[in-house]
């Protein structure tokens, strides 16, 4: 289900997404009852993206409305994915953007938690990695890449040997003490990254830090696990030819911290 400005897409409507590939979005997962995990964060990106990728403000109530009118009448989980690009923009024009209009599509979403996946490493840095925009062309080929390799996704690492993220994810690992450690890297800032972090603030719950990890290091972890909307907490079974084990106490208790964040209404 596809929709622009709350009536169905059409072709032309899609034309210059499809062509120029300048816009950005956010996904949400929609639980059975009606709630989002985030949502207020979901709605701080889009304004802020908005922002840097077309310099214009986005209504945030309007964004809500038509992902209201996409959901009516869904039943189940879901991922709504809302992308914010401008229909008359025009590839040898590149200012444009003044209006950008809001397209929003719906699919199903997997059960929580997924299987454990392995992944290979790549060399590979996104073009504004703060912003989760929609050129996906070089991530999507990593994890082709990757798949044609035998693994099932793919991890970056930049120029300076750190690893960052990976494809559509953030990765974050345990270390021997239980801690939580973040890549220092230029990532995209994860809703679900964001929401682990704060109720470990607000909860007492297992240390989180930011520091830098080499790829060596990633392999050496008690454990690692990616995080996004769809997949929530997902173990990493193995980086490249290094297992890791996917059932790690960690592991669960940052599954259930995950589970505890109350949803918000659209």
């Amino acid at each position: 289900m596809a929709t622009f400005e709350k009536r169905p897409v059409t072709v032309d409507d899609l034309l210059p997404l499809a062509l120029t590939n300048l816009g950005h979005f956010t996904s949400m997962r929609v639980e059975a009852d009606g709630t989002i995990r985030g949502l207020t964060l979901h709605m701080e990106r889009l304004v802020r993206d908005c922002a840097i990728v077309w310099g214009a403000h986005l209504d945030t109530g309007r964004v809500r409305e038509q992902v209201r009118a996409a959901l009516d009448g869904r039943d189940g989980p879901c991922v709504v994915r809302v992308t914010v690009y401008d229909p008359a923009f025009e590839l040898g024009r590149p200012p444009g953007g003044e209006h950008p209009g809001v397209l929003v599509t719906v699919r199903g979403a997997g059960a929580l938690p997924p299987p454990p996946l392995r992944a290979r490493s790549v060399p590979y840095e996104r073009d504004l990695p703060h912003v989760k925009h929609v050129g996906l062309f070089g991530a999507v080929h990593a994890r082709r890449t990757a798949q044609l390799a035998g693994f099932d996704d793919a991890l970056f690492v930049g120029r300076d040997g750190l690893v960052s993220e990976g494809t559509t994810w953030n990765v974050g690992f345990i270390d021997g003490d239980g801690t939580v450690v973040w890549p220092r890297a230029p990532v995209l800032p994860g809703v679900t990254m964001a929401l682990l972090q704060q109720q470990s603030r607000q909860h007492a719950g297992a240390a989180h830090r930011t520091a830098t990890v080499t790829l060596a290091r990633a392999k050496g972890m008690a454990a690692a696990f990616a995080t996004n909307t769809g997949i929530g907490v997902r173990a990493l079974a193995a980086i490249d030819d290094t297992d890791l084990p996917a059932e790690h106490p960690a592991l669960g208790v940052l599954r259930e911290t995950y589970l505890s964040v109350p949803g918000e209404t659209v």
